[in-house]
Parts: structure tokens; C-alpha cells; sequence
């Protein structure tokens, strides 16, 4: 038999969902989808419960079968509009990309407590939304998945920081990096430990 889906399928909704607040380094991705009725949602969860071959299985199915946008907010945005402003800013930007190929009146199904502002139409934000909506389940997803494989890139381009194995966040390993090499470009200034880095008097000695 079967087994069933563990989460729903709300028809007609689009999810809204984001990868990369937390971290120190790197942009904040933020993923729009909506998903047709014919979607078989059976696979789809919180990203962060998925392992990296089932999330990478999923991400192709969802990009081969619905209507979506991803927004990647670099850290310059992050770091003048605010971690939480520029999640938002992202959301609008990815929602205002699927609106008008979906039907009107769609609802935005928002991935935690709050909805972005400047959004036409009804709106819901949802509580841990990721692991019990598909369309925002699939939504996390392609930002996670898009995410990563950026940081994986990055890694590449900034090889002393390991971006490839803890993708920005603030392992003991990228701490210690930080301290040997000082932020890179992809740091956000304005987070902690960094912006203590940033803003530390430089000392003059007399020779």
C-alpha cells in the first residue's frame, strides 16, 4: 500500500520559504513555488529533514513539474536592509515573478510568523510550514538546494574558508578561519562576530 503523504497539498498556493539567515557568510536564497494538482507530494519536507540525494531528487522534480522563482539576496542587501528585512525583500521579489502565471487570487503561504509586505492578495503565514505544506515544503527545498550548491561554489573561489563543507554557518572550523584570515568578501559585515572584526581599532605603533 501506498504510504501517505505526511504533509498536504494546499491546491492553488504558492509557498514562500528561505535558506540562509543563520549563517555568517553568503546570501540569504528565498524560493516561490506553486505546485499543479497532479504534483504527487509524496518525498516533500522540511529540507532540513531530507538527506542531500533526496532534497537534490526532489529539487528536479519540483523544477520539471511546477511554476516557481528563486531570489538570491546578496550580502550587501543583507547587510543594509537587516537579515530579516531582506528574507522579506526576497519573498516579495520571487512572489511578484509566479503571481501572474498563476490564477488570480492565489494565496501566499508564508513559511513561519510573518508575511512580506508589498504583496497583492491574500496572504497566510505559516508556523513551521515546511514540514506540513507541500507548496512550502517544495519551496524550501530549492532555496536549500540552490544555497548550497552557491557555497559549494564559492568554496572553490575562497578555498581557506571551507564554504563547501559548513556553507557559511558558524562551525569552529570557519571560526577559526576567520580569525586566521579575516572576513572575505561573502561575510556579512553586520553580524556577530564579524562586525566586531569590522569595527576593532587598528593599532599604531611608533618605529
Amino acid at each position: 500500500m501506498k504510504p501517505k503523504p505526511a504533509i498536504r497539498l494546499e491546491t492553488g498556493g504558492i509557498g514562500l520559504d528561505e535558506a540562509g539567515r543563520g549563517p555568517l557568510a553568503g546570501p540569504v536564497v528565498v524560493a516561490a513555488v506553486w505546485l499543479p494538482e497532479t504534483f504527487d507530494v509524496l518525498g516533500l519536507d522540511d529540507s532540513k529533514k531530507l538527506t542531500p540525494a533526496r532534497r537534490e531528487e526532489a529539487a528536479e522534480r519540483i523544477r520539471g513539474e511546477a511554476v516557481y522563482a528563486i531570489e538570491i539576496v546578496a550580502v550587501d542587501e543583507v547587510d543594509r536592509l537587516n537579515i530579516l528585512w531582506a528574507s522579506m525583500e526576497g519573498m516579495r521579489r520571487a512572489w511578484s515573478r509566479v503571481w501572474p502565471q498563476v490564477p488570480t487570487g492565489t494565496v501566499a503561504y508564508v513559511d513561519g510568523n510573518r508575511v512580506p509586505p508589498g504583496v497583492e492578495g491574500p496572504q497566510c503565514a505559516v508556523i513551521r510550514g515546511d514540514g506540513t505544506m507541500a507548496s512550502i515544503a517544495a519551496a524550501s527545498i530549492l532555496a536549500k538546494t540552490t544555497r548550497d550548491a552557491l557555497m559549494v561554489e564559492y568554496g572553490s573561489e575562497y578555498p581557506e574558508y571551507g564554504f563547501e563543507r559548513h556553507f557559511g554557518y558558524a562551525t569552529p572550523e570557519h571560526l577559526a578561519a576567520i580569525r586566521r584570515h579575516g572576513p572575505c568578501p561573502l561575510h556579512r559585515r553586520t553580524f556577530s562576530p564579524i562586525r566586531e572584526m569590522v569595527l576593532q581599532p587598528c593599532l599604531a605603533f611608533d618605529v
